[in-house]
């Protein structure tokens, strides 16, 4: 009898030991799988027509196209249309002053909006730099939101023809707050990892898997984004440039 129960208590010794294991395990796993519960994701289309036009020896105008689709927005949510004026002011330096105007469609919470941007582009080698400052005109209120947008391409080049693999990485730093909703801090970051090809003399395009990352930030949920992007350039003439994602 008393081994009996002796072997009942281990029993039970050894099944309450396995019900705590199953408790932690499932907590850790709620614990693992809380961030993700808590961020949005979206499976999206990015499409984007660049033209290149030289005004001068040194100078060219690129126009812009840009249209993004989403599947949580329903569909067409934002385009953007504008250009940038750029000046090679050495071999492998650019500076470039622009406006684009920025505009939302369907379920996109977000107004329209007046953009002026600034950079400079450097080119070493198979990498392209490129530090963007933006400057947001909303037309809810008369304060202006800066971007500061610095960015980093390496592109692998695989054939003299310019077929080429490229990565890529973009982060968003907002150096003020607004009224009208912009909050001071990092927003997002953006990475692009993709294939370059050559289509002719003159066109060349950039096809790539994108992932937008925004943090969780004012008590809003994280947003993920999955997207194919699509970028067309267009040379005309002698205008060709470093190619650096938008």
């Amino acid at each position: 009898m008393a081994s009996q129960e002796y072997g009942d208590r281990l029993d039970g010794v050894s099944v309450g030991l396995r019900n705590l294991r199953f408790t932690i395990a499932t907590a850790l796993i709620l614990l693992a799988a809380a961030p993700v519960r808590a961020q949005q994701e979206d499976e999206q289309l990015w499409l984007q027509v660049n033209t290149n036009v030289p005004i001068a020896e040194r100078v060219r105008l690129t126009l812009e196209q840009i249209a993004r689709f989403g599947d949580r927005p329903d569909v067409l949510y934002q385009t953007e249309f504008g250009g940038i004026l750029g000046w090679r002011v050495a071999d492998r330096v650019e500076l470039g002053f622009g406006y684009r105007k920025v505009g939302a469609h369907n379920n996109n919470a977000a107004e329209n909006e007046d953009r002026l941007r600034q950079h400079v582009v450097a080119t070493f080698g198979p990498v392209v730099t490129r530090l963007r400052v933006d400057e947001r005109f909303h037309p809810e209120g008369d304060e202006i939101g800066f971007r500061i947008r610095p960015l980093v391409r390496y592109n692998h080049r695989l054939d003299a023809r310019g077929l080429a693999l490229f990565v890529s990485h973009e982060g968003f730093y907002l150096p003020n707050g607004t009224r009208w909703g912009q909050r001071r801090g990092y927003e997002r970051m953006r990475k692009i990892v993709g294939i370059a090809v050559p289509l002719g003399r003159q066109v060349n395009a950039d096809v790539g898997y994108l992932n937008q990352y925004r943090p969780s930030r004012g008590g809003s949920r994280a947003q993920m984004d999955h997207a194919l992007n699509v970028q067309l350039t267009i040379n005309v003439g002698t205008s060709a440039a470093p190619r650096v994602d938008d």
